[in-house]
């Protein structure tokens, strides 16, 4: 398709309906006043000056599958993490430590993950086979820290190939990035 060149006659009548222009310095126009107060930080606490209650939650079994998400979050986002839409980032097994070193291996873990802008990571917390108590201590543990936790947007149980029930797939928040 080949342009078409302005006829001179069309060219002046354009000028002549135009007028005189001027070039454009800006192109935007401020609607909103330009002086807005200062910003200053919101006061959240963070991971290790939360006071971790147990709270009161329906144990899980050694093969019962966990999932969590927070309100305001779409649950296509857990349907999504379940399928590994995310990818892992990051990953981190707390077999075989005791409930206090689970806590603050994963408290750092979780920590050094936000600050390398992880999206979703792999918490592998085992089922409890060699619990003394016949139920999976760390992983019940494990569903109540992530769920205090201020940047856990969802989590739910990896899938067979990554562990099944005794792991996690954990969403961090977008936001903190």
């Amino acid at each position: 398709m080949t342009k078409k060149k302005p006829v001179s006659e069309d060219s002046d009548l354009f000028r002549e309906a135009i007028g005189q222009v001027r070039p454009i310095k800006k192109d935007k126009i401020n609607l909103t006043p330009s002086i807005r107060p200062k910003p200053y930080p919101s006061q959240q606490l963070g991971f290790s000056e939360l006071e971790l209650h147990d709270k009161p939650l329906q144990p899980i079994d050694r093969e019962g599958e966990l999932s969590f998400i927070i309100s305001g979050i779409h649950k296509n986002v857990l349907t999504n993490l379940r399928q590994g839409y995310f990818g892992i980032d990051a990953e981190i097994d707390l077999h075989g430590l005791t409930a206090n070193e689970a806590q603050q291996q994963l408290h750092s873990f979780l920590q050094s993950c936000i600050k390398e802008n992880c999206l979703c990571v792999h918490v592998v917390h085992g089922k409890g086979y060699r619990s003394s108590e016949h139920y999976p201590i760390l992983k019940n543990k494990v569903n109540l820290w992530l769920r205090q936790h201020p940047h856990v947007q969802a989590f739910c149980s990896a899938a067979p190939k990554d562990g099944g029930a005794g792991a996690l797939y954990v969403l961090l928040e977008v936001s903190a990035r």
